[in-house]
């Protein structure tokens, strides 16, 4: 692991001096690719020179406890190194954890689906809730949250909304989230006080480029209609919303979102590509999770993964058996102590089976 590290922090050195040349700055797309890895290299080097600091401090103090015949000078280096152990250990699972190679997907933008499942108008309810948690993860984070599709639901929320969400690392954090997500509570059309179960599904795919993904033009057929919903006038004047169905897999997407045929076109193709590039990717996962116990990382979109508690104001993951007893917080979009909890499970599952 110490020789990748040394071989890491040469490439990174290599990579910052690759940045100040004139030749390389001129080139755009070269420069974001070197960008992005100078990025990602800084991280490890970082924690890399923090652990050989620790272990710099852990050697001093061991010597000084073999060497010094003061006592109180030896109870000093006894506490410091009592101290830096743990710590030092700490740094290296740090450092593992870093070296595990990151999805080539997990840098893009992730587009999110949201579907009521069982429970009729509170299912709608309940996904037009999850909507706004992730909207709000996302403000908290600095991202860009933009609208693609959406079906109101009758008493409210939505039977189906598709939202791209643009960030930094965004399909890295949210993939988590795609599974059945479960709510149990009183509706408020329940007039007898019962709790009732509803369920709603979640698909978070990363955005890909077409270049990343080839798709023959043939394949798809594209359809127009007017757009329905809230949006303004233009909604039933124009023929603005666009329907595409590629042929041989069968998906089917629409964008309705923007006034413009055109930019509802680019959006709808994004979805597109997106939904044919999960697909082959849920294969994979698939195949990946029947080695691993955690499966985090699944691609059974059909698992129900979370149950929202209101009665108890907990919120379980199943995948992990982990409670928290703080859903109005999580509803509103604190969402990142499930998050980071499951990165952790998923980095720890990846270790054992050697990435």
């Amino acid at each position: 692991m110490f020789t990748q590290l040394d071989a890491i922090e040469g490439r990174f050195h290599e990579v910052a001096d690759e940045l100040t040349k004139p030749e390389v700055l001129s080139d755009m797309k070269r420069t974001k690719q070197l960008s992005k890895e100078y990025k990602d290299l800084n991280v490890i080097v970082k924690a890399w020179h923090h652990y050989k600091l620790q272990q710099a401090l852990l050697d001093n103090a061991r010597q000084m406890l073999e060497t010094e015949k003061d006592p109180e000078m030896r109870e000093m280096a006894k506490e410091e190194i009592d101290a830096l152990e743990p710590t030092l250990v700490q740094a290296e699972d740090d450092l593992k954890a870093l070296l595990i190679p990151k999805e080539p997907e997990d840098s893009n933008n992730v587009i999110l689906e949201i579907r009521a499942g069982t429970g009729g108008d509170e299912a709608c309810i309940f996904a037009g809730d999850l909507f706004r948690m992730y909207s709000r993860f996302a403000d908290n984070k600095g991202w860009q949250v933009e609208l693609n599709d959406f079906e109101e639901g009758k008493a409210g929320g939505f039977s189906k909304i598709v939202m791209t969400i643009s960030g930094e690392d965004a399909y890295g954090i949210i993939k988590f989230e795609s599974g059945v997500h479960r709510v149990q509570r009183v509706p408020a059309t329940e007039s007898q006080g019962r709790i009732h179960t509803s369920a709603a599904t979640v698909a978070a795919m990363p955005e890909m480029e077409e270049v990343d993904i080839q798709i023959n033009p043939a394949d798809i057929r594209v359809d127009v209609f007017r757009a329905s919903g809230a949006g303004g006038q233009h909604v039933n004047k124009t023929e603005s919303a666009v329907r595409m169905v590629h042929i041989p897999t069968g998906i089917e997407v629409q964008n309705q979102d923007e006034k413009s045929q055109i930019k509802n076109r680019e959006k709808a193709m994004k979805i597109l590509i997106a939904r044919i590039y999960d697909m082959e990717l849920q294969k994979k996962l698939e195949e990946q999770s029947k080695l691993r116990k955690t499966y985090v990382s699944t691609g059974d979109r059909s698992a129900k993964i979370r149950t929202y508690n209101y009665p108890q104001g907990r919120v379980t993951d199943h995948r992990i058996n982990l409670t928290l007893y703080n859903l109005g917080a999580i509803i509103n979009g604190e969402i990142g102590d499930l998050i980071e909890a499951l990165r952790v499970a998923d980095n720890a599952e990846k270790m054992k089976m050697g990435n």
